[in-house]
């Protein structure tokens, strides 16, 4: 973090150097970059034909660049100094700076969709209006732009007089526009996120069926890639038959892709090599080949014959191009670059870089969005017929032996054909996207004559780094230095992400094998503490059950108690009967009975004693009988209980 000293010197010097005199204007730029004085000026100055670098950078590339305004012509160099990347090197000094326009970055959201709008300062708010009405075809008359910090602004306001950052954010309301109906489309949609397809696929070269499982939520390109772990056809290489026609990119998850539901066939093989691609090329249009073939002789030939180069370069361009390198608007960015690949093998021959099929995002993963052991270098091969040069580096230095080799072993390479304007437009559209502004606004300013660009791109942690931009007046030598000083800068940062990848992986293992003790010790506790609460429970419900037992008995006890006669006094008119009855513990219980009293009476006195005559017998000595065992409705005189007895208590089995 810079000091106050330090900030207040970039403050001076990034003004000097944009003519930014609002002080709040230009903390503000500063702060979103962190304080980086390089950044903000390249945030706010666009450079014709490269990014600043200074002393600040904690990456340089060596060598002085290639300036346009000083070579209006294309100058090939020799010194090995001087292949560097393309980028102009420039350290901004106090100095006042004539101030051009800055570029604004504007995302927009309507309802579902988010439009990406790039635009000078120097435009209104209604140039934005109009393009926004061009892709979402919403008339500017129903549209309020809203999201402005300063409040509404007017249609006619400059850009440049609202001070706004370089990223914006705003939102699109359409109050006189009904909603759309898609609330049954939205739910249809979660529900196919929630669903299960299954895939059968056919492995076209060996026949045999894979049936793989795959989310709603899982993409097309984790279909691929689990189908490269099965069949070992990398991505870019498997040729597919059976994706629905809506299925246009590998980003679309499977629920939206239009599949099948709940099984869908698909057939995958491996890719034509573009050997195989030119020889049925060649079977279609064996006319176009010979004359290719004979333009070449001439080419090869036309030194010695004094031909001025700029005449044989344009005359064996415009005989080699039967056919465009890139169809024109092409949907598909795969298809597009199957034709590229198949052009450039019948112009230039099979010995050329392998070319990778899909589109940047595709390209973007395959050498970024892996294990750090697995990345490559990203290399971006821009061509452009119109260019005199471009005959020259296809052929000799692109598709040179050793940079075919030296590309496929450490790149992925990736191209795209500018030749037409629609074209052109679409990659700078990606551009920006990916790269931002300023790589855009280096490509846009390009010259014809400047072309085929050649961009070197290693990914970081969050974002990607164009690290060279090679032109087409180049030599192998120089080509191939400077794609090694690139994978020198990659295999420095290469080592660390594999260091930070295998140090994170390491802790991630240790997390979860503490983790995994932590729930297993979880586990066993919750185990250990629900068992203890069942034993406790089944504890609880026994002496639940014992106290309404006892309540019960001390129930049945107390209303036989009270259903007893009353004792009848040793002097009666009616005979008495004394009987002494010996309890278990030994003690004795004495009363008195009318003689007539049947023998339940004795029962019932017994069991209000806590002794009831179900788990306890009554015993006789002389003669030794169960008293339980007679009738308890005869009278005590009857049974021979008359006139006094000793019994005792015995518990019954």
């Amino acid at each position: 973090m810079a000091s106050n000293m330090d900030r207040e010197m970039i403050l001076a010097d990034f003004q000097a150097c944009t003519g930014i005199e609002n002080i709040d204007e230009a903390i503000t730029l500063l702060e979103q970059n962190n304080w980086d004085l390089v950044a903000a000026i390249n945030g706010v100055i666009p450079q014709e034909n490269g990014i600043l670098q200074s002393e600040y950078g904690s990456e340089t590339v060596p060598g002085p660049a290639f300036n346009p305004a000083s070579h209006p012509t294309p100058v090939p160099t020799s010194s090995s100094s001087s292949s560097s990347s393309a980028f102009r090197p420039v350290m901004p000094s106090r100095q006042i700076v004539e101030r051009q326009p800055r570029m604004l970055d504007f995302r927009v959201e309507y309802r579902d969709r988010n439009v990406d709008v790039v635009l000078e300062d120097s435009c209104t708010v209604g140039e934005i209006k109009q393009i926004l009405e061009n892709e979402l075809q919403i008339p500017v008359s129903k549209m309020l732009l809203k999201g402005w910090k300063t409040g509404d602004v007017e249609d006619s306001t400059v850009l440049k007089s609202l001070h706004l950052p370089k990223n914006n954010s705003l939102y699109v309301l359409t109050p006189d526009l009904p909603p759309p109906s898609s609330s049954s489309h939205a739910g249809a949609l979660q529900e196919s996120l929630n669903q299960n397809f299954m895939l059968i696929i056919t492995h076209r070269e060996v026949q045999r069926e894979y049936n793989l499982n795959f989310s709603g939520s899982s993409t097309i390109q984790e279909v691929k890639r689990n189908v490269y772990d099965l069949t070992s056809i990398p991505v870019r290489h498997q040729l597919w038959e059976g994706w629905p026609t809506s299925a246009t990119d590998d980003s679309m998850c499977l629920a939206e892709s239009g599949l099948s539901y709940p099984c869908h066939r698909l057939t995958v093989g491996r890719r034509s090599s573009p050997a195989q691609i030119r020889e049925q090329s060649e079977e279609q249009s064996t006319d176009v080949h010979m004359v290719s073939d004979s333009d070449g002789d001439d080419f090869e030939d036309a030194t010695e014959f004094g031909v001025d180069d700029g005449e044989v370069f344009g005359m064996a361009s415009s005989a080699l191009r039967k056919s465009p390198m890139m169809p024109e608007n092409a949907e598909n960015e795969g298809d597009a670059l199957l034709q590229f690949t198949a052009e450039f093998s019948s112009r230039y021959g099979d010995c050329h870089p392998v070319f990778f099929i899909g589109s940047l995002e595709a390209a973007f993963q395959e050498a970024f969005y892996v294990k750090a052991r697995d990345r490559k270098l990203l290399a971006i091969y821009l061509h452009h017929d119109e260019s005199v040069l471009t005959n020259v580096f296809c052929s000799q230095m692109l598709c040179a032996e050793s940079i075919v080799s030296y590309l496929s072993q450490n790149f992925i390479t990736w191209a795209w054909d500018l030749t037409k304007d629609s074209n052109r437009a679409r990659f700078l559209t990606m551009c920006n996207r990916h790269f931002g502004s300023v790589v855009a606004q280096t490509i846009r300013t390009q010259k014809t004559d400047q072309f085929p660009l050649f961009l070197i791109i290693m990914g970081k942690r969050s974002s990607n780094e164009v690290l060279n931009v090679i032109q087409g007046n180049t030599t192998v030598d120089e080509l191939m230095m400077r794609l090694m000083a690139a994978m020198e800068i990659f295999t420095a940062q290469q080592q660390e992400d594999i260091k930070d990848e295998d140090e994170r992986e390491a802790r991630e293992n240790v997390k979860r094998e503490q983790d995994e003790a932590y729930r297993l010790s979880l586990e066993a506790d919750r185990a250990k503490r629900e068992a203890h609460e069942r034993e406790m429970a089944e504890q609880f419900r026994l002496e639940q059950i014992r106290k309404e037992q006892e309540e019960e008995r001390e129930a049945i006890r107390l209303s036989l108690e009270q259903a007893l006669p009353p004792e009848p006094k040793e002097e009666n008119a009616e005979p008495v009967s004394k009987l002494r009855i010996r309890t278990p513990s030994g003690e004795f219980l004495e009363r008195r009975f009318l003689a007539s009293s049947k023998l339940q009476i004795v029962f019932d006195f017994v069991a209000s004693k806590g002794f009831p005559w179900d788990e306890y017998k009554l015993l006789s000595t002389f003669p030794r009988r169960d008293v339980t065992q007679l009738d308890p409705n005869k009278s005590l005189l009857e049974v021979k209980l008359f006139p006094q007895e000793t019994l005792f208590l015995e518990a019954k089995e």
